[in-house]
């Protein structure tokens, strides 16, 4: 869980990105071109919220336990959100906007009233090997109210800017060496264009940006001691905007 309030006074720049692991949204203009959603904080400035990746279990290797402990945390800690940051059903991603795994996986298993926030997410590299245009698609809005997932995006809570960041095109081994997986990269190709429009988009809305804080969230770890360890592109494309 992470908290803020208008009392920090540092401006710093964080990458969330797990491999293990309501209110109504008002769009508003973008920066460059990513979609910008407002999420105000709490009337004392402060901001609360969790953070969970990889979790679309169908409530089995503990996601059921873990969505309990995250739903007492967030009633106590009144958290105004939840960020995902990616791989949010397994193995391979949802199979369209009827798959039942969305109940499954989520709308049946966060059904703490302390988790009846809206959920910003993001795509992991398991969302891709599904129909990752169905985790998009407003269909899903209108079964949980609570789901908004877009490839890329920003969310402006006044006190902090989050920059949503689609890390899977840029990982060369899923085009190169996909093994027995099927990637969904409509909407991506041609990759090359994607991606140096996705940089540029990145890099212009962080220097437009005036919050106090600056939180960049994906799903690839950019350094890590963890199995997957370094993602080597993201320390050669994404890394240096961030600095």
């Amino acid at each position: 869980m992470a908290s803020f309030s208008t009392r920090d006074s540092k401006t710093i720049f964080f990458f969330f990105g797990l491999r293990a692991a309501c209110l109504s949204l008002c769009l508003v203009g973008s920066v460059a071109e990513l979609q910008r959603f407002e999420h105000p904080p709490k009337a004392d400035g402060s901001l609360s919220f969790l953070v969970v990746g990889d979790w679309g279990r169908r409530g089995l290797y503990n996601q059921s336990q873990v969505a309990l402990q995250m739903g007492l945390i967030g009633e106590k800690a009144e958290i105004d959100f939840v960020i995902s940051t990616g791989d949010n059903f397994y193995e391979d991603g949802l199979t369209g906007v009827d798959d039942p795994a969305f109940n499954e996986s989520f709308s049946n298993i966060y059904t703490a009233p302390g988790l009846n926030k809206q959920w910003y997410n993001v795509l992991g590299n398991h969302d891709y090997r599904g129909d990752a245009e169905a985790q998009l698609s407003p269909v899903l809005r209108t079964i949980d109210k609570r789901w908004l997932c877009l490839r890329s995006f920003i969310v402006n809570a006044e006190i902090v800017d989050f920059f949503f960041v689609d890390t899977t095109p840029f990982v060369d081994d899923y085009f190169t060496n996909p093994k027995n997986h099927t990637y969904d990269w409509r909407g991506v190709t041609p990759r090359e264009d994607y991606l140096s429009n996705l940089l540029k988009d990145v890099d212009s809305a962080l220097k437009d940006s005036s919050a106090k804080w600056k939180i960049v969230v994906g799903h690839h770890t950019i350094k890590s001691a963890g199995h997957h360890g370094v993602t080597q592109e993201l320390v050669t494309q994404l890394l240096p905007i961030l600095k």
